[in-house]
């Protein structure tokens, strides 16, 4: 009688702080090169106790393996945010010295928390549903769309930041971490998608509505011309735009965004350039009945603006953000409250999207239920 998977992948998971510990207390392994090389092999260990884990199981979705392999970098990365924010020691003092010390930034200690708490959940709901035959699309992309916001700002943002100088050996053990992702994002969107049948009575009368006729989707319109326009200015301010606007707000209200880490200007360059435009598509998707690929990329978008808005807000607060780039105390509540409204906009797009698609659905024939399940 084999335990559940995912209580094993859990078990797994709690074995690297005890790895950490250990490659901290020996000289021999904190140097560049064997810090890569232990990286490696302690990776390898846990994907081969991975397959003795599931060896009996008849069949195994490949994305198993993606999920159960980062739980275990959910932990350790967990392990790094609280030693940073001083609530145990003797774990990571050897990786951020020899390996990558941009994990003692305040954006990348948010970003573990993130990973520790958020993602490590969502790994193990993933792998119960799968080997409960339920399907984890939803989520994975909610996932996907986090974990690859996080990689395009973090690692342009070490490059390009005040650690560019003095990138080491470790730091390209994110390569697959940054490739990995886009390939699952294409597996999950690949996939069909799991949703309720809607009579093609009640997806047609949904889809004559023009927008001023659905109220919510006015709302979510206004709200996403809003994102949109906070984009493209914050986008600005960190391009050194000369306007007074920009100064102001730069040196006034958000003085994190100059920060020398690099991942502020990152991600305001991200949200110019890719943010921006989806946005602008959201609308489009609004507007325009039987857009079915809302339905996902909207859920995509979430995880991406929710993920990257707790770094940054929880960065620009954090005390190891310098005093002098910390939101001003007087300038608190309307730098928060602009902040967390820019990212509840997509998460209420995905939420609306997700509970009444039938806007969004390609018209169906006539005679089936609510209550029946198809494959879109």
């Amino acid at each position: 009688m084999f335990p559940p998977v995912e209580v094993c992948v859990f078990l797994l998971s709690l074995l690297a702080p005890g790895v950490l510990y250990t490659m901290n207390n020996i000289p021999a392994l904190q140097e560049t090169l064997p810090i890569l090389g232990m990286g490696m092999v302690v990776l390898g260990s846990v994907l081969l106790l991975l397959l003795l884990i599931v060896r009996h199981k008849k069949s195994v979705d490949p994305l198993f393996y993606v999920f159960a392999l980062f739980s275990f970098t959910c932990v350790v990365g967990l392990t790094n945010a609280l030693e940073q924010d001083g609530f145990i020691s003797g774990f990571m003092g050897f990786y951020l010295k020899m390996g990558e010390p941009h994990l003692s930034t305040a954006h990348a200690v948010m970003m573990c928390y993130w990973e520790g708490m958020v993602h490590f959940v969502l790994f193990l709901t993933m792998i119960h549903r799968m080997f409960k035959g339920k399907s984890c699309r939803s989520l994975g992309l909610l996932w996907a769309g986090s974990t690859i916001a996080l990689q395009l700002v973090v690692i342009p943002g070490v490059v390009v930041g005040k650690y560019g100088s003095n990138i080491r050996p470790a730091f390209w053990r994110n390569t697959p971490f940054f490739l990995v992702p886009f390939w699952a994002a294409s597996l999950l969107f690949s996939r069909p998608r799991e949703m309720p049948i809607i009579t093609a009575d009640k997806v047609a009368v949904e889809q004559k509505k023009d927008l001023l006729s659905r109220p919510v989707d006015l709302l979510l319109s206004f709200a996403l011309l809003a994102a949109m326009a906070f984009s493209a200015f914050r986008g600005f301010v960190v391009l050194d735009c000369p306007l007074d606007a920009c100064f102001t707000y730069i040196y006034q209200y958000e003085p994190y965004l100059k920060d020398p880490v690099g991942f502020p200007r990152v991600l305001m360059l991200v949200y110019f350039f890719y943010a921006l435009p989806l946005l602008a598509v959201f609308i489009y998707g609004l507007r325009t009945p039987g857009c079915s690929w809302m339905l996902d990329w909207s859920i995509f978008f979430a995880g991406a603006m929710v993920q990257t808005q707790w770094c940054h807000i929880g960065a620009s607060l954090h005390s190891r953000t310098p005093f002098i780039y910390r939101i001003p105390a007087d300038k608190w509540w309307p730098v928060i409250t602009l902040n967390v409204l820019y990212a509840a906009a997509p998460a209420l797009l995905a939420l609306r999207c997700y509970t009444n698609p039938a806007y969004f659905m390609k018209p169906v024939p006539k005679g089936q239920t609510n209550n029946e399940k198809k494959k879109n």
